[in-house]
């Protein structure tokens, strides 16, 4: 890709979606695929913040990594015919499974967990919570255009994983879980 990144065509406050259609930076679409693209940064931080000892995990996460791509292109398409590519349900079963896999080694939860720990499981609580934020931000979007359900169904499986793999990592390296004092 020979050229210049900067067009100056977004000066204004506009953008193109994929149809060529102008919209403002902050429409509801825009906001949408935008906090997709900042939850697939923060998956690239996670998977470098510090070594992850399973490879298993690793291809899930660069897995998400392209199927977040592709739920990014499918949203910053306004045709009423616009195709999700790369996403099916598949992809919700294989986190389903990891969840199933590392929840096997986790004591019961005794309430609500404080996010943080290691490094590694405070990444994975931020990934969590921006996945909810893109979660929302697709549903705000559905009211307004057709979304595949797809890809909320894929978004609240991939924020369940997030959990789950933070308190899985905490877990493995000896780190207590906190939990909610209501009275602290």
């Amino acid at each position: 890709m020979k050229g210049k990144v900067y067009t100056r065509t977004g000066d204004a406050g506009m953008t193109s979606l994929v149809s060529g259609n102008r919209v403002s930076k902050d429409d509801v679409r825009v906001e949408a695929y935008g906090t997709v693209d900042e939850l697939n940064s923060n998956i690239g931080v996670l998977l470098h913040s510090t070594k992850l000892e399973d490879p298993d995990i690793m291809t899930l996460l660069r897995k998400a990594q392209n199927k977040l791509f592709n739920i990014g292109a499918y949203l910053a398409n306004d045709a009423q015919d616009a195709t999700l590519y790369g996403l099916t349900h598949d992809d919700v079963t294989a986190l389903e499974k990891m969840m199933d896999k590392m929840s096997e080694e986790l004591p019961p939860m005794r309430g609500f967990i404080l996010p943080g720990g290691t490094r590694l499981s405070a990444t994975a609580d931020r990934c969590r919570t921006i996945t909810r934020r893109a979660e929302r931000r697709v549903v705000t979007l559905s009211r307004e255009a057709h979304v595949e359900p797809l890809v909320l169904e894929y978004l609240n499986r991939l924020s369940d994983f997030f959990f789950v793999f933070a308190r899985f990592n905490n877990i493995h390296n000896q780190v207590e879980e906190i939990y909610w004092d209501k009275d602290a």
